[in-house]
């Protein structure tokens, strides 16, 4: 493991950075269904990306994309929201922040897992440029798999933008695959 201080510098532990957010959702956020507003759920989200992202890497950080949005279920006003984020993942210079979203009903004590969601964000210095950012620690199985999901999704990524790239891409090879859908192909 690490002997000296300056290794210590390097690498942080997951726990070092967690962040931990909980509000009382108001009339204010709600939708026209009565129903907390999803856009404000995503700029919570991206508050405490930004919050655990920067204390990992002491820098100000910025929101490079967000994978995976699936809103699982609604939240209603009145209930607390709380929001878990930790780093998942470095890279040289990002991080990928995964952040997991309940409500509960503070009069039945009713939890509900609303969203989880991973926000990759980039270490920045005060003239814009990215800066790198310290290792990780990996401290039990949790930390593992959440690193090595991170690579897949980052894999998956690659290949699928590999896959339709303008210049490679025909359409003719997957008309099999639209004939299945609700679509129309028609090309000039």
């Amino acid at each position: 493991m690490m002997n000296n201080m300056e290794d210590e510098k390097k690498y942080k532990k997951v726990d070092d950075s967690r962040i931990l957010i909980s509000e009382l959702m108001q009339p204010s956020n709600s939708n026209f269904n009565g129903k907390i507003h999803g856009g404000y759920i995503l700029n919570l989200m991206d508050q405490i990306a930004f919050a655990c992202a920067s204390k990992h890497s002491r820098a100000y950080c910025v929101t490079a994309s967000v994978d995976t949005v699936d809103f699982l279920n609604p939240i209603e006003i009145g209930e607390l929201v709380t929001m878990k984020a930790s780093i998942n993942y470095v890279g040289n210079t990002s991080m990928v922040v995964g952040i997991r979203v309940e409500a509960e009903n503070i009069r039945t004590g009713v939890k509900k897992h609303c969203n989880s969601s991973y926000f990759t964000m980039v270490a920045k210095d005060d003239d814009g440029n990215s800066v790198e950012v310290p290792g990780l620690i990996l401290n039990d199985k949790q930390e593992i798999r959440r690193f090595l999901k991170c690579l897949k999704r980052i894999e998956m990524k690659q290949l699928r933008r590999k896959e339709f790239e303008e210049r490679d891409f025909s359409p003719n090879d997957y008309m099999h695959i639209l004939e299945t859908y609700k679509v129309k192909v028609m090309l000039p």
